[in-house]
């Protein structure tokens, strides 16, 4: 029975590539992770922040490729994940999360477990809208409320598997922010990391007034204290379970 970690107490280079919606979007990648939206004129009003996923079948083609390829040398100590014999679809429950640390040293996490919705209009201005569990085009979507930039410091947003099987990798998912002005921010998981539960997908920091996005999407293999550890937020965390609906 899968278990989750619940708080209980608790480059600045605008560089991007232009995504496929043109000048209107920009995707963070691996070679140009980061953009200011305060040049962008995107640091202000109410952001949403939505994850939306769909799940696929198993790809025998993209696998066997892999394997044929040279693999970093430390990699040759990790074992390939056993892989099915079907065409089968995953079922997964992706949830997207927010730690937060606001400029008066306040930290705290905004997630579905445990009903930690947020608040957009005070502490931590970072409101959760709902949680939705099939992976619908409408995803999961988190509000910040930019005119109160100033009180925040750092914001990380992640994704994690609460129950069924790991299977990032059987998955296309994608954080997308949407500012009230400016162009908005795509985030690919497009990595492959078949038994991580957990994955810091971006990293919003206030820097001397300037607030940055930066791509992290660091795996891990287990839960939010994980997280909290790379990171070094520092929080209490315990075990939760999200309610039944």
């Amino acid at each position: 029975m899968a278990f989750w970690d619940n708080l209980l107490q608790g480059g600045r280079a605008s560089q991007f590539d232009v995504g496929n919606a043109g000048s209107n979007s920009i995707e963070l990648t691996k070679r140009h992770g980061s953009v200011s939206l305060s040049k962008q004129g995107a640091d202000t009003g109410n952001m949403r922040v939505n994850l939306s996923w769909r799940m696929r079948t198993s790809d025998f083609g993209g696998r066997s490729r892999q394997r044929g390829l040279l693999r970093h040398p430390l990699k040759i100590f990790q074992p390939e994940p056993v892989q099915a014999h079907t065409q089968g679809v995953v079922n997964v429950d992706l949830d997207l999360g927010c730690m937060y640390e606001m400029a008066d040293g306040t930290k705290g996490v905004v997630q579905p477990l445990g009903d930690l919705l947020g608040d957009l209009n005070g502490v931590p201005y970072v409101k959760l809208s709902g949680d939705d569990r099939f992976g619908a085009p409408s995803g999961e979507t988190v509000f910040i409320n930019l005119d109160q930039r100033d009180l925040i410091k750092r914001l990380l947003f992640f994704v994690y598997i609460y129950d069924q099987t790991p299977a990032f990798d059987r998955t296309h998912a994608k954080v997308t922010l949407y500012p009230s002005s400016g162009p908005t921010v795509e985030i690919e998981l497009d990595e492959r990391a078949p038994q991580a539960r957990s994955c810091a997908v971006f990293l919003m920091e206030n820097i001397k007034g300037e607030l940055v996005v930066r791509r992290e999407m660091k795996f891990v293999y287990g839960f939010q204290a994980d997280l909290d550890r790379l990171y070094g937020w520092g929080l209490q965390w315990g075990r939760g379970y999200k309610s039944k609906a």
